[in-house]
């Protein structure tokens, strides 16, 4: 994750300003997504807390949920210029990152030309993502954590903002490969994507099967998501909320003294997962409408932020403990 942006001296007033304005372009965002998206409005808040932090995310959930449609109406309403990737056992890095091909001019002389790939977008939707093999995955890293990746020797930036969001499906399935700690602590957050209430699901089957489907509308521009996610970072996070992240991230990991995870959890989050906890309830709290987070928006961040930054142990699995048992009792005790 990147390093932290220094605040710029802006007063309380102009600050304030600020806010007001982005409140009222996050709740036409909100709007333009409810009218796509039903019933899932703690999905759509995680997954937009996630890009308001200038993050990824990793959405997991058993087909037919509407990953897919969740992300593309992101992009459409957001106004990045969005790309898919669908992937498969076969897809290879130079897929999704370009590669370089021969060509030659009138006169013979021949040279390289880079041809981009489809992560030179600013919404990347990676659909399936464990369905490639860990040397495709690899091909992600770069370009989450630096925001460009290197061919040839050569560096080439990715437009700006860019964001992944990620699909994965949770059945354990033959061919599927697991991803990669180091992949995965690149994402800001894990949303897990569960069925929807019968209120809901009734309302899908009435608006999705006749004749006209419900459309998404952009309502913001990119440079725009921009500027919001830079007053994201100039926001004040009291005292008490980072003494909360930090209890919280380092009673996580054993052989720090907390006997319960010292028992059930083998490895566990590093200091990404305090910078992410520190961004999303920053977002969050705008989301609320608020201008500073509370130690509230870090209990609620905690099983999404956490969840995919630790392993259990043999004997915690075996008891049929979850990690998100684990994360629910330690952000109790913030």
């Amino acid at each position: 994750m990147s390093v932290m942006i220094k605040e710029s001296p802006v007063s309380e007033t102009a600050m304030i300003e600020e806010a007001e304005k982005a409140l009222a372009d996050i709740s036409k965002v909100r709007d333009a997504v409810g009218r796509v998206i039903f019933g899932q409005e703690a999905v759509v808040e995680r997954a937009l807390v996630a890009l308001l932090a200038g993050g990824h995310a990793l959405l997991v959930g058993v087909p037919g949920l509407a990953k897919t449609k969740l992300v593309e109406t992101l992009g459409i309403v957001l106004g990045l210029d969005s790309r898919r990737i669908q992937f498969t056992p076969d897809l290879m890095p130079s897929d999704i990152l370009g590669s370089e091909v021969m060509e030659q001019d009138e006169t013979g002389k021949r040279s390289f030309r880079f041809i981009s790939g489809p992560i030179f977008a600013q919404l990347l939707m990676a659909d399936e993502i464990n369905r490639a093999s860990p040397r495709t995955q690899s091909a992600l890293l770069q370009a989450m954590q630096e925001y460009h990746v290197t061919i040839a020797g050569a560096r080439h930036d990715l437009p700006l903002p860019f964001h992944v969001l990620a699909t994965q499906n949770p059945l354990e399935q033959e061919g599927t490969y697991p991803l990669p700690e180091a992949q995965l602590d690149r994402f800001l957050m894990q949303v897990d994507i569960l069925y929807p209430e019968i209120e809901a699901e009734r309302r899908i089957l009435l608006e999705t099967t006749g004749v006209e489907e419900a459309r998404a509308d952009n309502v913001l521009q990119a440079a725009r998501l921009k500027e919001i996610q830079t007053l994201i970072r100039r926001m004040p996070v009291p005292e008490t909320v980072v003494e909360a992240i930090l209890k919280l991230v380092r009673s996580a990991r054993p052989g720090q003294g907390n006997a319960e995870t010292d028992r059930h959890v083998a490895w566990g989050p590093g200091p990404r997962a305090s910078q992410a906890l520190t961004l999303c309830a920053r977002a969050r709290a705008l989301y609320d409408g608020r201008l500073a987070p509370s130690v509230d928006d870090i209990r609620a961040l905690a099983e999404p932020v956490l969840q995919h930054r630790m392993a259990l142990t043999f004997a915690a699995r075996a008891e049929g403990t979850s990690v998100r048992d684990v994360v629910a009792k330690l952000a109790k005790g913030i």
